[in-house]
């Protein structure tokens, strides 16, 4: 431990802080020394969207991943707690995601026996934001994994949204966008209103189509002819219900199928991630970005190994732009939690 207040030969009780974040398909925690130094702690649980998961589940995901996080011995020691939650904000008091965020943050702490003199709830991309290196205060942030959405940070604050409008009536170019647009496309394969693409197999096996009515060949070219239009008749039939009921969000769980389909080349797959990497291109340019600004992305579609980074990165390069991308917020709660901590 790197602090004097984290070091019990000192003569002091150790403090810690906990950072939290809470996304639309998994909430993470971290434990970390209240000055400095690295996590000393990590617990991962459910789903932690402000708006979309119901209040006693949202307590049972903060709660499992922060006792993961947190040993028994060491909850005592918490002094302050910051979460980055999806579907928050802190554009009003009385926002209804932050309002539910903070009472479900504070249930999980009184259960695990937590009495931190702070507890503050931040959105999830101000946190992510913040977790680029030297936690900086200002510039832009984007966010592009099960949804879509830029925001301009100006003092740790989203100042200005463009995008995460929700699967129904937005986030263009996430992962929910991507899959949704992999069941589309293998149902206009299916009926003839699109051409042949490896996402007819690979989607109908993933939604547990029989094989012997998903298209025979892929991913390779198909057999034309033993794709009956009778068997096409029938995967529609089952395709249409294994989509239907699921949580619409799921779809998401369809796009790693499209980065597939285009790593070998399959062009239906292509165009999708092309479309995708444009509807990103167009959210960032909504916020007006100023050459040079930084900008800090985070999301699965945008990572290291991300199917939409390089073609992003070559959209915004004439924009003076260039991603600095983090894993996750967790990084900037903890510096929240830091930084809200009065001592």
């Amino acid at each position: 431990m790197n602090s004097d207040l984290n070091q019990t030969s000192s003569g002091r009780a150790p403090a810690y802080v906990v950072g939290l974040d809470a996304g639309g398909t998994r909430t993470r925690a971290v434990l970390a020394p209240l000055h400095e130094g690295a996590p000393e702690g990590e617990g991962v649980s459910g789903p932690g969207n402000a708006l979309t998961v119901p209040g006693p589940q949202l307590v049972e995901h903060l709660a499992e991943a922060i006792a993961r996080a947190v040993p028994d011995e060491l909850r005592r020691h918490v002094v302050a707690v910051a979460g980055g939650f999806a579907g928050a904000s802190r554009t009003a008091p009385d926002e209804p995601g932050r309002i539910k965020a903070h009472a479900a943050l504070t249930v999980a702490l009184s259960k695990l026996g937590i009495s931190a003199g702070s507890v503050e709830v931040h959105s999830d991309i101000e946190a992510a934001f913040a977790s680029a290196p030297g936690h900086p205060a200002d510039g832009l942030a984007l966010v592009a994994g099960t949804g879509a959405v830029a925001v301009r940070i100006a003092g740790r604050e989203c100042a200005e949204t463009v995008g995460g409008d929700g699967w129904l009536l937005g986030d263009d170019g996430s992962g929910f966008w991507i899959g949704r647009e992999a069941a589309r496309v293998a149902l206009r394969m299916a009926d003839g209103r699109g051409g042949p693409t490896a996402l007819g197999e690979s989607v109908g096996r993933a939604l547990g189509v029989p094989e012997d009515v998903r298209p025979p060949g892929a991913p390779g070219p198909y057999d034309t002819a033993a794709w009956t239009r009778a068997r096409r008749e029938a995967y529609r039939m089952r395709l249409l219900p294994a989509v239907m009921d699921r949580p619409p969000v799921q779809l998401a769980l369809l796009a790693p199928l499209v980065a597939e389909a285009a790593r070998h080349q399959d062009p239906v797959a292509e165009g999708i991630l092309e479309a995708a990497a444009g509807h990103l291109t167009d959210t960032v340019r909504a916020l007006g970005p100023r050459p040079g600004e930084r900008i800090v992305a985070t999301g699965g579609l945008l990572g290291p190994d991300g199917p939409l980074t390089d073609r992003l990165t070559a959209r915004l390069r004439p924009l003076g732009l260039a991603l600095d991308w983090v894993a996750d917020g967790c990084q900037g709660a903890v510096a929240f939690a830091r930084l809200g901590y009065d001592g």
